[in-house]
């Protein structure tokens, strides 16, 4: 058995964090986002992977090379033009077993996977769709199912409330017999969603379902972004952190330099090569990747900050992204929903956001 993740996309929600870096390499606090999938396959004994690319797949490669580093064989197929959900799996056929896990590369779930492969061995399913349950089924597209968990039929997003007939959306993992792939035409852009589980069912093929009420995200906004983030210092989403765990909540890399004159607010989270001077405040929700220094009297409070940036003395930073290598100018203020790209600086005294820094 191997898995596909379909990692194609631009990433163009979460722009300009994703300008220059692709969104599967994107940090989620200590390691890129397709790490975390990486090891929840392993909890099935996955052990061969197949990422399927389209948007500079080079940087991807370069991240995750042949996949020794990350416990994985790791195999590449690269799209020339991108052929949707559907297509991108039938790109990768020829490198698949006889029963195929796919993984929508922005998604984080906490679910129980090799249960979900040994359910589908049991139903002797064609196919499994795992399912998640949201509160407002009317944003979403809908997959209803009958009494057994049989896949009955897909609903674009309803407009009618009298179209709601369940709660449950796709939350884009699949376990499929690779055979079934005969259905999808060659080198076409084609959707797994709405061409091909459409056309299992119409062929009689069983499409089971699996509900997963735990955790789900799916990352594509920067509002998304940063919820994970908040979800894994506040445990909802469960990461073992590779950092010390901070008497005051958070976690602190063994290569991280806090000054013992700094304040720490947890939950938080310190990553390598970081440098906190005295008198800086690293406070709730904090994350700071890599390579990040906040001067005296800096405060940093619920935002993501990436390698490299630098927080000058007694500026302000809350509720915000930070790319790689941006600078918070001295008592500037960089407030709730700014998204700073790449190299952004924003000089001294300034503010992004019209509100008042405590």
């Amino acid at each position: 058995m191997k898995a596909v993740i379909l990692a194609g996309g631009e990433g163009t929600r979460l722009r300009p964090l994703t300008l220059h870096l692709p969104k599967p390499t994107a940090p989620i606090a200590d390691r890129p986002l397709l790490h975390h999938q990486l090891d929840l396959l392993g909890t099935a004994g996955i052990t061969e992977v197949v990422f399927s690319l389209a948007y500079q797949p080079q940087r991807i490669q370069a991240v995750f090379g042949d996949g020794r580093a990350w416990g994985k064989k790791i195999h590449y197929a690269v799209e020339s033009t991108p052929l949707g959900t559907g297509g991108a799996v039938k790109n990768a056929e020829s490198l698949l077993d006889e029963t195929t896990i796919v993984f929508n590369g922005d998604v984080l779930i906490d679910i129980d996977l090799p249960a979900v492969v040994a359910r589908h061995k049991s139903r002797r399913a064609q196919a499994t769709i795992v399912l998640t349950p949201v509160e407002n089924p009317s944003a979403y597209g809908l997959v209803e199912t009958d009494a057994s968990g049989r896949v009955l039929r897909f609903t674009e997003k309803p407009k009618d409330p009298k179209e709601i007939t369940t709660n449950n959306i796709n939350a884009g993992i699949y376990i499929l017999e690779t055979s079934t792939l005969e259905l999808m035409p060659e080198a076409t852009t084609y959707s797994i969603e709405r061409g091909f589980f459409p056309a299992l069912i119409a062929r009689g093929d069983t499409v089971a379902a699996h509900v997963h009420a735990g955790y789900w995200i799916d990352i594509g906004t920067p509002e998304k972004y940063l919820q994970v983030h908040r979800d894994i210092l506040n445990q909802r989403f469960p990461v073992s952190l590779e950092a010390e765990r901070h008497p005051s909540g958070g976690w602190i890399h063994k290569e991280a330099e806090v000054d013992r004159g700094a304040r720490l607010e947890g939950p938080f989270y310190v990553g390598p090569r970081c440098r906190i001077a005295a008198g800086a405040v690293v406070g709730r929700n904090a994350v700071l990747v890599s390579g990040v220094e906040v001067e005296a009297e800096a405060r940093v409070v619920d935002s993501v900050v990436w390698d490299g940036s630098i927080l000058r003395a007694g500026s302000h930073t809350e509720g915000a992204l930070l790319a790689t290598g941006v600078e918070v100018g001295a008592r500037s203020f960089v407030g709730p929903g700014a998204v700073l790209g790449d190299g952004s600086r924003v000089s001294d005294f300034s503010r992004t956001a019209p509100l008042t820094p405590p």
